[in-house]
């Protein structure tokens, strides 16, 4: 079982960046997918970015595709998510995700997940 705690969001104004960290205990990061996903009030939580456990091919939403970066360190055993550029619709509470049986059709839908970090919040002041 893999434990996720988030940290690095806060107050940012529009244009500025971010770097989201996650860190994984119990487990292995390489041995899992990990996955950003981003939920606004009153709105699903959706698909941000992601890892597939396998290989180092990054998946994006279209919205944050050439702004935000994945990546993993297995040697820290953590996730980032580097967020450029960010925009008054990225304000939300981002959230780690992890998972060592997802299949890569089912990457971009929350359910699939099994593993959940406690959140951290964004906000983008325009």
């Amino acid at each position: 079982q893999v434990q996720l705690v988030e940290s690095g969001g806060g107050l940012v104004q529009a244009g500025g960046s971010l770097r989201l960290s996650c860190a994984a205990s119990g487990r292995p990061v390489g041995t899992y997918s990990m996955g950003w996903f981003r939920q606004a009030p009153g709105k699903e939580r959706d698909f941000v970015a992601a890892l597939f456990r396998s290989g180092n091919n990054a998946y994006y939403t279209d919205s944050v595709r050439g702004r935000f970066t994945i990546s993993r360190d297995n040697t820290k055993n953590t996730v980032s998510l580097q967020m450029n550029d960010l925009k008054p619709e990225d304000t939300a509470v981002y959230y780690c995700a992890a998972d060592s049986r997802l299949i890569l059709s089912s990457l971009r839908s929350w359910l699939s997940w099994d593993h959940w970090g406690q959140g951290t919040q964004v906000t983008v002041s325009s």
